[in-house]
């Protein structure tokens, strides 16, 4: 059974934007972008830093520091220098709540 936590409010989320929150102890990466909600681990795998500092582009989330992208949807590095991806969680949206599940990645 998976377990959904409230992470924020949809409300608090603007668009192409990332805020870093912390899950049940785990730091997240909350991104509303082209009408979707998305969870992303809030590090990046190569320079361990927040990827919620970065910019959104469509689908994808880049490094602040080296300029990694990686894929909303899959956690998949789309452009250098990182070359390991980046767990991604199932999100639910009830009402203004952004609830996410962190015991299993998407």
């Amino acid at each position: 059974m998976t377990n959904y936590i409230r992470a924020c409010a949809l409300s608090d989320l603007p668009d192409s934007e990332a805020l870093g929150v912390e899950v049940a102890g785990e730091p997240v990466a909350i991104v509303r972008t082209r009408g979707e909600v998305f969870a992303i681990r809030d590090v990046c795998s190569h320079a361990e830093v927040p990827l919620s500092e970065g910019e959104i582009d469509g689908c994808t989330i880049e490094c602040w520091l080296h300029g990694s992208r990686f894929d909303l949807r899959t956690g998949k590095p789309t452009g250098m220098p990182a070359t390991e991806p980046v767990p991604v969680y199932p999100v639910k949206i009830e009402g203004d709540d952004v609830l996410v599940s962190i015991d299993q990645e998407s």
